[in-house]
This record gives structure tokens, sequence and C-alpha cells, in this order.
């Protein structure tokens, strides 16, 4: 018997479009190995008309960013009675939004970095500039300044003392309605990967950012950020990480697949930076790192994530 056909959702208009390309090249080349039958589309105006037409079995969604990870396209999706990889509408809407997400996390006693938020309306029209000299005070400096719904460290920046705030702000204005103000946790990152119908964690990553910070360039490449994995932490501190990484995609909803942030500090303490719920599937990638450390490899990983779907049928 012939296998399912799987249209792989890559691309889109979003600033993450040619990260979205390679993960959905990357996963498309899987699925052929694997042998589905796989209908490759770059998202644009024509999605519904041809998803119409092909009638796939699943879409599996590489789309990073709006239109692909903030439940956009997991709607229409739905509409049309499709499966689909990855979390729901719910979470997709909470996850992209990094500030809801920040209060989600305060809300259950995930451990994160202080942080306040505002929206633009506050700066135009109630004159939250005010607070700031309040903010540096109450964060202490650097403090991280990040649009809420962007992925892949777009538009973060980084605001050593109260003069440098607003440039940091219209900056990250300028990706988004909405803007993060987050304590700097000065640290080691890691990533927790998570997979599976019955969650579990991968092998963590850690990212060493071969400049000050692990931004853009340093995420996608080649030879700007060094990478271990398992992670050279101590047992107890990894073990803390996975439970704490399982927590959050529990209490967030989501499913599929996803990947945890996390600031490991000096003193071993965790920080929860965010979760992604359709993470990097590029070559430099973290969660496809964790996917050979843990034995199951690219092709391995993609396939479990799809059963996912396939399964919900």
């Amino acid at each position: 018997m012939s296998k399912k056909n799987i249209a792989v959702l890559k691309g889109g208009r979003s600033l993450e479009r040619s990260v979205s390309l390679k993960s959905g090249g990357r996963v498309e080349k899987a699925l052929r190995e694997l042998g589905y039958r796989v209908e490759a589309i770059d998202v644009d105006a024509r999605l519904v008309r041809r998803l119409k037409e092909l009638k796939p079995d699943a879409a599996f969604i590489a789309m990073h960013g709006s239109g692909g990870e903030d439940g956009t396209v997991q709607e229409l999706l739905d509409i049309l009675g499709i499966p689909y990889t990855g979390s729901d509408v719910l979470p997709s809407v909470r996850c992209m939004d990094k500030v809801l997400t920040k209060h989600i996390f305060v809300a259950d006693g995930v451990p994160t970095p202080p942080f306040y938020a505002f929206n633009r309306d506050a700066f135009q029209e109630l004159g939250a500039a005010d607070t700031l000299p309040y903010i540096g005070e109450e964060l202490g400096f650097p403090i991280v300044v990040k649009p809420s719904s962007q992925g892949s460290a777009l538009g973060i920046r980084f605001a050593h003392n109260v003069d440098e705030l607003p440039a940091a702000l219209i900056s990250a204005f300028s990706f988004d309605n909405k803007v993060l103000l987050e304590k700097y946790v000065k640290g080691r990152e890691l990533a927790v990967s998570i997979i599976g119908k019955e969650p579990r964690a991968l092998p963590i990553v850690e990212a060493i950012p071969k400049s000050e910070f692990f931004d853009f360039e340093s995420r996608y490449t080649m030879g700007k950020a060094d990478y271990v994995v398992p992670a050279e932490i101590p047992g107890e501190v990894a073990a803390a990480a996975e439970e704490i990484s399982l927590k959050v995609f529990s209490v967030l909803q989501c499913s599929g697949f996803g990947r945890v942030d996390i600031i490991m500090d000096e003193n071993n303490g965790l920080h929860v930076l965010e979760i992604n719920t359709i993470p990097g599937l590029t070559e430099t990638s973290l969660m496809p790192m964790a996917a050979e450390a843990d034995g199951i490899g690219f092709n391995g990983l993609v396939e479990e994530v799809l059963a996912t779907a396939l399964e919900s049928a």
C-alpha cells in the first residue's frame, strides 16, 4: 500500500521566509526518502485553492513566524478538515505572543526573567516613555528589548543604559506593535526539544555563540556558533531543565513538537525565555541536532512529528 500524500507548507511572507524555505526543503526531502508522496507548497494567496485541489492526507507545517506559527494557517487547515503537524490554534496564538507567554509563565510558576511590556498606544497616548528610568532601576542593565511576536531573534536589541532604551524600543516597534523589556540573564543558552504524542524531551543542546549574543546571524550562519549536545551540564540540572520544559509544553497545551529556550545562570539556575511551536529544521537548527544525538536522526524526527498529525486524523 502506498504511503500517504503530505503537503509541506513552507515559505510564506513573514520575515522568517528564508529560514522557512530551508526548513521546508529538508522536510520535503526527508518525507520523500521515507516513501511519502509529497506536495511542496510555497504558501501564498492560492493556498486554500491548492489544498482543496490536492486533498492531502495531512499537512506538515514548516512555516516560521507570522502566518505559520501564530494560528493563522492552523485555522484554515481546521476549516478544510486537513490534519496538520504541531500545535493547535490556541497554543499557537499563545506561544507566538511572547508577552502573553511570559504572563502565563508567571501565573503557573515557571521560572522566567522579570519583565515589562508595552504596546505602541501606551507610548503614543499614555506617556509610557516616562516609565523607562523606573524600568531601568527595577530590571537593571542590560535590558533585552524584543518584539512580542517575532522569532529567530529578529528585532532583538540590548540596552546597556537608560539612554539606549528609546532606540531599542523604536527598533522593536518596527517589527511589532507590542514589545517586551526583559531582564538580561547572563548564562548558557540551552534548548530543550519536545516531541511525540506522549511528549518526551530530546537531548539538551547548548548553543555557544562566537559573538556576544545568540542572534539571527549566529543561529543561521555556519561557523557563527558552536554546539554541544548533549549539553555538558550537571545531571540534576539537565533533569530539571527537561522537567520544566515538559511543564511549559503542557501548560501552554502544545502538541506534536516544540523547543523550549532556557538560560542557565552561573549558579545553575534555570530561566525559561520562550517556547517555539515550529522550531527551525535547517542544517544549523537546534532540534535536528537533538534528534541526531537521540539516535532517531532527521528522518526519524520528521516521521515522528508527522505521525502525531496522522494519528489525529
